[in-house]
């Protein structure tokens, strides 16, 4: 079975902006090596303290991520919803992080909402049921 796989648009970042969105892809590369309750642990820390993220915010730190990183800007949604809520947490902002799945047809997914509404996410959405959240205050 072939997927074709469509990357996203890269943005252009200034230098630091770059360079922080690198340290973040990176971090997120090492965590999400992590067990996923101990994953969870970890971003239920890191979001202590933060604000709620905006949609516009959310948006443009996941656009920041893909720029950077072929592997977040493909089928690396796992590493590319941590490193967004990362790069998200540098501001004092936190974006909902959720993975999910979908039976019909099978299928496992990370992304990161704002109002219970999917960032950035063109591929259809429908019928994911989360199975793991780290949402702001929780």
């Amino acid at each position: 079975m072939t997927v074709q796989v469509v990357a996203e648009p890269r943005s252009r970042l200034s230098w630091s902006r770059h360079v922080t969105t690198r340290c973040a892809v990176a971090l997120a590369r090492l965590l999400i090596l992590l067990p996923p309750l101990r994953l969870r642990q970890v971003l239920r820390v890191l979001s202590r303290g933060a604000r709620p993220a905006t949609a516009t915010q959310a948006l443009r730190a996941r656009r920041a991520t893909v720029s950077v990183s072929a592997r977040c800007a493909g089928h690396g949604c796992l590493q590319r919803s941590v490193a967004t809520v990362l790069l998200c947490r540098m501001s004092g902002r936190w974006p909902d992080w959720c993975t999910g799945v979908r039976t019909r047809p099978f299928r496992a997914h990370a992304w990161v909402e704002v109002d219970g509404v999917p960032v950035g996410e063109v591929d259809g959405m429908a019928g994911f049921h989360p199975t793991m959240t780290v949402r702001i205050g929780s």
